[in-house]
């Protein structure tokens, strides 16, 4: 167990190997020590992952590729074309907490049929095609990101798998409940140097479920402590960031939390991100938690206490940035939570 909960300095390291080993007693004695690192922390280095790395150069290759481009040709899947909420989007064109975010970035979302734009509920009209390059442009961009996906999303499976060992439930009991028609994302990013006074992507919290991060060559990642200090994540070869975010949290009966963090680099910058998620129907009721963990939630007024980030209304009414204790009874709710508060012009462009 590590020793405070919270006072972190540093990010801890989990070496992945020891669940491909396939060893009864290996494997429950890390997700013993995920799950501790996931209620005390929420973020952790993964290293050894089991997976092909070239896949994550080629990746960055054609971030690379893509941001090179001129804006004429990127805006060819501009990101106000698309009701899904995907494609392109220029500096600045995303708010966290009502302050613009200093990146660029391509969003893709898990591809599914469209439904009316006038369904309901609302957040069924996130479903949709993603936005893609005439292959003449970006060839291979495509087909990569296709397999960017499986690959991820197969990590991020066996991840929850060990969450749910940890808290001593069946490995399944996630996957039974995240439903077929799963809404996962992957941000392609691109961070020119940040502006004094500003920040690549201003201090939140992650809105879903389990995060992993290709965080590139460049530094720039920063978690928040409960002593209020911003801990620089390291970069290390071959090893990805994954944090915990707010439906965890829920999910968990806040055993889990979804940590505070930011991004501010000095030089340019490149990472990619993929955020698991499941149907937009998944339900968010917690987890039976067993009677010493939930003990643990109980001594905690941190765990207690543990909201998620704000409504827009209420952002606008005055409740601090991730104050808000407004809990979404499905994952579609918090997802059309996220894009009013951080899209407002688009969702007003598209639905009004």
């Amino acid at each position: 167990m590590l020793p405070d909960a919270g006072n972190f300095s540093v990010i801890p390291s989990v070496d992945f190997a020891r669940w491909r080993s396939g060893i009864a007693a290996e494997r429950l004695q890390l997700a013993e020590e995920v799950r501790d690192i996931c209620h005390h922390v929420g973020f952790m280095l993964l290293t050894d992952p089991g997976l092909d790395w070239r896949l994550v150069d080629d990746v960055f290759d054609y971030s690379e590729r893509f941001f090179a481009l001129s804006d004429q040709e990127k805006a060819l899947i501009d990101k106000q074309q698309s009701r899904h909420f995907r494609g392109w989007e220029a500096v600045g064109t995303e708010y966290t907490n009502n302050r613009p975010d200093i990146r660029e970035q391509i969003d893709l979302w898990s591809e599914h049929a469209p439904l009316s734009p006038s369904v309901e509920p609302n957040y069924l009209r996130l479903l949709g095609p993603n936005l893609w390059l005439p292959e003449d442009v970006l060839p291979g961009f495509h087909a990569t990101l296709d397999r960017w996906f499986t690959d991820m999303g197969g990590l991020a499976d066996e991840l929850m798998q060990v969450l749910a060992m940890g808290l001593g439930l069946e490995p399944d009991h996630f996957d039974n409940r995240f439903g077929e028609k799963r809404m996962s994302l992957t941000k392609i990013i691109h961070y020119p140097p940040t502006p004094e006074d500003q920040f690549g992507v201003n201090a939140h919290q992650d809105a879903g479920f389990l995060t992993i991060l290709a965080p590139g060559q460049m530094a720039g990642l920063q978690v928040q402590n409960t002593l209020g200090d911003w801990i620089a994540v390291p970069n290390v070869p071959k090893t990805f960031v994954i944090n915990l975010g707010e439906m965890l949290q829920g999910m968990s009966g806040n055993y889990f939390v979804a940590t505070p963090h930011r991004v501010v680099t000095r030089e340019e910058r490149y990472s990619v991100g993929y955020f698991h998620g499941p149907s937009l129907e998944t339900t968010l009721e917690p987890v039976p938690l067993r009677p010493d963990l939930a003990a643990a939630v109980d001594a905690s007024p941190r765990h207690q206490t543990a909201g998620y980030m704000a409504l827009k209304e209420e952002t606008e009414a005055g409740v601090g940035d991730m104050a808000s204790h407004h809990k979404p009874a499905v994952y579609g709710e918090q997802l059309w939570n996220y894009f009013s508060r951080s899209y407002p012009d688009n969702v007003s462009k598209h639905y009004g």
